[in-house]
């Protein structure tokens, strides 16, 4: 059984493959109800970039980042 953290690592692993792979309507489904940390958010923006995909860029623009205030 995974632990939180090995599924999160999986779930960011899989949302910079379905970013390669230009697979919009999975990136939806994987980033569904997500919210992320600035960095990582940053870094998948950066990943969308080189694939020039402007659907797959604004959808990462949408996700909700993090309030590190709360921690």
């Amino acid at each position: 059984m995974e632990n939180n953290n090995d599924q999160s690592i999986t779930n960011f692993a899989a949302i910079k493959t379905t970013i390669a792979n230009n697979e919009e309507q999975r990136l939806k489904e994987l980033l569904a109800g997500q919210v992320m940390q600035e960095l990582e958010k940053s870094y998948l923006i950066d990943l969308a970039k080189l694939g020039n995909n402007h659907a797959i860029l604004k959808i990462l623009e949408d996700i909700p980042v993090e309030n590190q205030e709360q921690k």
